[in-house]
């Protein structure tokens, strides 16, 4: 049987919807809506909070970095997809398709670290508000959003150098029209055992430790609030979170289920794969914007007043 390496730039092949290749074009004009939509609500939060100055607080520009790192995601994802459903071009070089996974990966990775320093944004700003723009200056806030970055960054960098190493002897089609990971390393016909366990190594520290400590944050808000004696000064205090609740649900409840389909759902038909793929990647960039601007009056009064304005 003959082998085949990265060596030999074989490329990859891009899957779209199985049997529904004649419906593509049709299809794509639904992800051109969900792009068309998180590219305007993300790059119109990154332009409001830039342009007033009365949003340069910890909790807006930590918001500005959650907007671009999914506009980073949804510029990552895009062309492969058009690509793919729109001139029906499958192939996908082997060096690109290993770029394309690594800033997928990065921009998911910065997207869960900055949900986490979220988290504790409004932890301070609950348990200590005469001290949080001293705690959280925009000298901490940048520190913050570099380590986030580079935490990213190196926790992935190794991954494309570990996957150049695997053999590849079957036909190397994707599960998705993108590269990930879990889909890259199964195509593998050589061992790949360092390569999964250093993934679930990467899910451990990155995705579970934030989870856990977004957990804690929110268990120490929620000792914090109770201590309140006002039930309006409760709900008040509360009512500033739910944006960011709704922000974590839409990032780990696709994740999540994700994880539970791909793990024991080999029995699920390849579509239900296939579409929950696109809500892990597509859901938290279109809905971010939107949960913000419903949920944060300042977000939207601006957003509503320059659309007046045009």
């Amino acid at each position: 049987m003959v082998s085949f390496n990265s060596s030999t730039n074989r490329p990859f092949l891009l899957t779209g919807f199985p049997g529904l290749e004649d419906s593509h074009p049709v299809i794509s004009i639904l992800f051109c809506a969900l792009y068309l939509i998180a590219f305007l609500g993300n790059s119109a939060i990154l332009v409001v909070i830039r342009v007033e100055e009365s949003l340069h607080a910890p909790m807006y520009l930590f918001l500005s970095m959650l907007a671009a790192s999914d506009l980073g995601l949804c510029a990552s994802t895009l062309p492969t997809l058009l690509q793919l459903f729109w001139f029906n071009v499958p192939e996908i070089a082997f060096d690109a398709c290993l770029t394309q996974m690594f800033f997928i990966h990065v921009f998911s990775l910065m997207e869960s670290g900055i949900l986490l320093t979220m988290a504790f944004d409004r932890y301070v700003a609950i348990s200590n508000p005469l001290r949080y723009t001293t705690i959280l200056t925009n000298a901490t806030i940048a520190k913050i959003g570099v380590g986030i970055l580079m935490r990213a960054v190196a926790v992935i960098f190794p991954v494309p150098f570990l996957i150049k190493r695997l053999a590849y002897c079957k036909p190397n089609v994707l599960s998705h029209s993108y590269c990930l990971h879990p889909d890259i390393i199964k195509l593998s016909c050589s061992d790949h055992r360092i390569n999964s366990i250093y993934g679930l190594v990467i899910i451990l520290i990155t995705f579970g430790l934030d989870s856990v400590l977004i957990l804690l944050s929110y268990m120490k808000i929620l000792i914090t609030v109770l201590s309140i004696a006002s039930r309006e000064e409760q709900f008040k205090a509360l009512n500033t979170c739910v944006s960011h609740i709704c922000a974590v649900l839409l990032v780990y409840v696709p994740m999540l289920g994700v994880s539970i389909i791909h793990r024991f759902g080999k029995h699920v038909p390849a579509v239900v794969h296939i579409i929950m793929g696109y809500v892990y990647l597509l859901v938290p960039p279109v809905l971010n914007p939107v949960v913000y601007c419903i949920k944060t009056r300042e977000i939207r009064t601006r957003i509503l007043g320059n659309l007046l304005k045009m």
